[in-house]
């Protein structure tokens, strides 16, 4: 029988590698700084954080919501958190009135406001509804930021995007997470101070 034990020593160290390519970016850590400290500023006021992505990156964004509305690192009480996409009634109507593209923008119109955060999720930047989304956001007085691969797509010239430095998707996602769940760590240990 075949043995994939090297197949799975790469995988594990080429997600390593990209994570630590990421922990020597001195501008990356900065946005997730500042990212977390928007976050807690939104929260804080009565905002709240408004996630989306697709595929891989809409299941991440359910999570990183999900990680805001129950609970992080210890029970206490919910953070105001949803991602976009989940209410699949609407997806449909959006998808089938004004198309695709607009089933983010349209719901972060519904239910958005002035002071809350939209953190757009796509691997290549360049997601057309993720990029109307972050627009509508900008619009709105909504706080925007997208977490991108290497070279940030499209979504550089809308938007403050952190860029994981990696052209694969895998990687990508991997290290969006990780993101994710610093910035939900950082958010839940200062607002629960």
């Amino acid at each position: 029988m075949m043995s994939f034990v090297d197949n799975i020593r790469d995988e594990i160290e080429a997600s390593v590698a990209t994570k630590q390519a990421l922990l020597r970016d001195a501008r990356a850590l900065v946005q997730i700084e500042a990212l977390a400290s928007t976050c807690l500023k939104s929260l804080r006021s009565g905002g709240k954080i408004i996630f989306a992505g697709n595929g891989g990156s809409f299941a991440d964004a359910q999570h990183l919501s999900a990680e805001f509305v129950s609970r992080f690192r210890f029970d206490r009480a919910p953070l105001a958190s949803l991602a976009l996409g989940t209410n699949n009634s609407a997806i449909s109507a959006i998808g089938n009135d004004y198309g695709y593209d607009r089933v983010f923008e349209r719901e972060l119109e519904a239910v958005g406001k002035a002071g809350d955060v939209f953190i757009g999720i796509s691997t290549s930047g360049n997601s057309t509804n993720i990029l109307l989304a972050a627009e509508k956001a900008i619009s709105m007085g909504i706080s925007c930021f997208c977490m991108t691969g290497r070279t940030g797509g499209k979504l550089v010239g809308v938007c403050e995007c952190l860029h994981v430095p990696s052209d694969e998707t895998a990687r990508i996602q991997e290290c969006h997470i990780t993101v994710g769940h610093i910035i939900c760590g950082l958010v839940e240990s200062q607002y629960f101070q």
